[in-house]
């Protein structure tokens, strides 16, 4: 007996389109803040790799991935914690850690404790609304950790799929790209992704594509002797390939050292 395939989906969505609507743009008819393209500097080697001229830009986004207990979160709070220390304005939102397992952080790297964070367990009844206040603020760099468990919330609060979810914080990202804020901030978005059980990024293309840069952070080696290395795959203001090793064994600091792919 012949199996027949699953029927495939037809929308029943009516486009009603003008053809006069569609916009055609000159880049030269377009202002830009002179701001936008100050990259702005942790005052640390990962300057290098964040782009080429040094920093990370105002409006673009980054994903990072990492194996199991790496330092995902210990690294990235170090760059936001530089960050702030150049006069910028940041946020942390958590959504894998209380307000314990943070101090936990602190104890070991002190200056972490000026950060300005958001706790997401604290508001497990209205998510989506608290993210979207928070934001309006308007910051130069906010740290995600993770999208994962922020989305997960908003998903079982609004009882969205998850492509639905997925697109409302990618839209709500893109809009503090564009200085859709109180404080007319270009924001940039730092964002701790899962990855797949190979070891690669997980989530949809359009993450992948609307991303301006997307890292790794593995270990290099095994066991005690195991060396931590960050490296970008995807780096639309930088280079790819080069490594920045770090090392969080010193009490109160992130060291790196820097390597270039020859």
């Amino acid at each position: 007996m012949k199996k027949r395939g699953r029927p495939s989906k037809v929308s029943n969505q009516v486009c009603n389109f003008d053809t006069t609507q569609v916009k055609l743009v000159k880049m030269q008819d377009i202002k830009f803040n002179d701001d936008l393209f100050i990259p702005m500097e942790t005052k640390t080697i990962v300057d290098l790799v964040l782009s080429n001229e040094g920093g990370l830009f105002p409006g673009t986004n980054t994903v990072i991935i990492g194996d199991p207990g790496v330092g995902k979160s210990t690294v990235l709070l170090d760059w936001i914690a530089d960050f702030q220390s150049q006069g910028k304005k940041v946020l942390f939102i958590s959504g894998e850690m209380n307000e314990i397992d943070m101090y936990g952080y602190v104890k070991r790297f002190p200056k972490f404790g000026k950060l300005p964070i958001m706790f997401m367990n604290d508001y497990t009844n209205c998510p989506k609304q608290a993210v979207e206040q928070v934001l309006q603020e308007g910051y130069d760099v906010v740290l995600i950790d993770s999208w994962a468990e922020v989305t997960a919330m908003v998903k079982d609060q609004m009882g969205w799929a998850r492509n639905k979810v997925e697109s409302w914080l990618l839209d709500l990202m893109e809009k503090q790209n564009k200085a859709g804020n109180k404080a007319n901030k270009n924001t940039a978005f730092i964002c701790i992704q899962q990855m797949t059980k190979q070891g690669e990024f997980a989530g949809s293309n359009r993450i992948k594509h609307m991303t301006t840069a997307m890292a790794a952070l593995r270990f290099d080696g095994r066991g005690a002797d195991a060396e931590r290395y960050l490296e970008f795959s995807k780096n639309r203001r930088g280079s790819v390939g080069d490594k920045i090793y770090f090392n969080l064994a010193r009490g109160g600091k992130v060291d790196y050292s820097f390597e270039t792919v020859d």
